[in-house]
């Protein structure tokens, strides 16, 4: 091997009769201990740098790393594991790293003599040799691994969140320096119909969503309100064992874990910010599900974190909404767009589809094109008050979807929701997309909800209590009996060859009075 592509920083310091007289023919070794061998007297006449010595010893490590590229690296661990092919190298010299890229970095700090620890190895994503200085949380989340430290009783000795000894370590397994186990919520490929070729991504969640809804109260009185029950409100010593309880079981399945703050209006809960604070401390990504709300409020939001996303609702144009959701909602709305934009918050406004709406979804899409980041829709849920409103005519959905779909190709912010989208993308030899959830029907598989008294439901938008987190903790309630069923989704579903990507609405199928673990989506149309 030619010694300039092992050592292509250190060649540059020496003319071609240096390097010559270097590696010599009957002295052919290209080891780093060669560089150090360089005495003192031919350093100051070759004007040699004095980091000279630590940059060969990093470049001959990185070349040993890209020989064996991968092979080291396992195809699954049990547990949060230091990468095998990781390299941990403690220089006397400051950024060095900066002397060995390829790319052009613009200006660059110079050596300097000081410690620093450098991380070389092969990320797993992506199977290439990485090499990056290493930084305090990288070295925080390696010790942590490989001294099997409990990052509770560490967060309560540095005195910091949890959630910021978790997101070191978090940190880590995204860059690829610690291997972390497949997600625990994961559905059987093989207990499936084959067929289609669906993506093994849409088996498996990296994230699980609890969507929160900490409080009934509502500065609305929307007409298809499906819950305007009077439930107990929601304890602050309660909401904060909800967090605790939900950080453990993410953690034990090897998930990233969400909570959407949902309501009634979640704003509305006199320990909201507590909440979303607490939820932050716990590593947890936020998002809100909310009505409209003032600039003070985003920006007292923004001062904790911003939100993954906000959404806000819009039943159709300005007067079929104003009906709906009460005189001046629309306008409030897209004034709040605008506040979110100003912000640079993610916005997401969601519609509720009914006999009376359909016609409006596109011309309201192109009302929003330059407000919102994201437009889509759910049915109509004839559950609650919902029930007294008119769902699409279900011969005339299949029509409605074409439209939808084309109309997306145009206007990007019209997103693909609906599980039976997946049918026409069948049909047209398009790839499947996610569907509902991500994974076709989520319900108490990658997210269920709880609501200010507990009771924890697989869909909000119908009667589907699979526990109470109060008497059981979420892990028990995930795994109990009535949430398996829930995830099973309906008999009629069990032999479709798209099922992994769809299996309908059950809240749909539970606002037409029929069974939503043995009958059919009654707007199914596949063939």
């Amino acid at each position: 091997m030619n010694p300039e592509e092992i050592f292509p920083g250190c060649s540059t310091f020496f003319t071609k009769e240096q390097w010559g007289q270097l590696f010599q023919e009957e002295s052919p070794g290209v080891f780093p201990e060669k560089f150090a061998q360089i005495s003192d007297e031919l350093q100051k006449s070759w004007n040699l740098p004095a980091y000279l010595d630590d940059l060969a010893r990093l470049e001959w490590i990185l070349f040993q790393a890209r020989q064996r590229g991968c092979r080291q690296m396992p195809e699954t661990v049990q547990q949060l594991t230091v990468n095998p092919t990781l390299e941990l190298i403690k220089l006397d010299w400051q950024h060095l790293p900066a002397l060995l890229r390829e790319s052009d970095q613009g200006e660059v700090n110079p050596p300097q003599p000081g410690e620093e620890f450098i991380l070389v190895y092969c990320q797993p994503q992506t199977g290439k040799v990485h090499l990056q200085t290493a930084s305090e949380a990288d070295l925080l989340a390696l010790k942590i691994v490989i001294d099997d430290l409990s990052p509770e009783l560490l967060a309560k000795e540095q005195e910091v969140p949890v959630g910021r000894i978790d997101q070191s370590l978090s940190q880590a397994v995204h860059r690829g320096i610690l291997l972390k186990p497949e997600s625990r919520i994961r559905r059987n490929p093989d207990s499936f119909p084959r067929g289609n070729n669906i993506p093994l991504k849409y088996f498996s969640s990296p994230v699980f969503t609890l969507q929160w809804h900490i409080t009934q109260v509502c500065d609305l009185h929307c007409k298809h309100c499906y819950d305007r029950s009077d439930r107990v409100s929601l304890q602050k010593e309660q909401g904060f064992h909800i967090l605790d309880d939900l950080r453990r079981f993410c953690l034990e399945h090897h998930v990233r874990g969400q909570i959407s703050f949902s309501g009634g209006n979640p704003l509305l809960h006199p320990h909201f910010f507590e909440f979303y604070q607490g939820a932050v401390d716990r590593n947890l990504m936020v998002a809100i599900l909310g009505n409209p709300a003032s600039k003070e409020t985003m920006e007292k939001i923004l001062a904790i974190k911003k939100p993954v996303f906000y959404q806000v609702s819009l039943e159709g144009l300005e007067e079929h909404n104003n009906y709906i959701r009460g005189k001046g909602h629309y306008r409030r709305v897209m004034e709040f767009l605008d506040l979110l934009r100003e912000l640079d918050v993610y916005s997401m406004v969601m519609l509720t589809l009914t006999r009376d709406n359909m016609d409006q979804v596109l011309p309201l899409g192109e009302e929003l094109r330059q407000k919102v980041d994201l437009f889509t829709f759910n049915r109509l849920a004839m559950v609650g008050e919902g029930a007294q409103l008119k769902s699409a005519e279900p011969d005339e959905y299949a029509v409605f979807l074409k439209k939808y779909m084309d109309a997306a190709t145009e206007n990007p912010i019209l997103s693909l929701k609906d599980n039976l989208m997946n049918i026409i993308r069948k049909e047209q030899g398009q790839p499947f997309f996610g569907g509902c959830a991500g994974h076709g029907c989520g319900a108490a598989f990658n997210f269920f909800s709880i609501l200010p008294d507990g009771e924890a439901h697989a869909c909000r938008k119908l009667p589907s209590y699979i526990g109470n987190v109060f008497e059981k903790s979420i892990h028990d309630v995930y795994h109990g009996e009535k949430a398996k069923q829930y995830r099973a989704g309906t008999e009629a579903c069990s032999a479709c060859s798209i099922r992994p990507v769809c299996g309908g609405c059950l809240a749909v199928v539970h606002g037409f009075g029929l069974d939503v673990f043995h009958d059919k989506d009654p707007y199914c149309f596949i063939e």
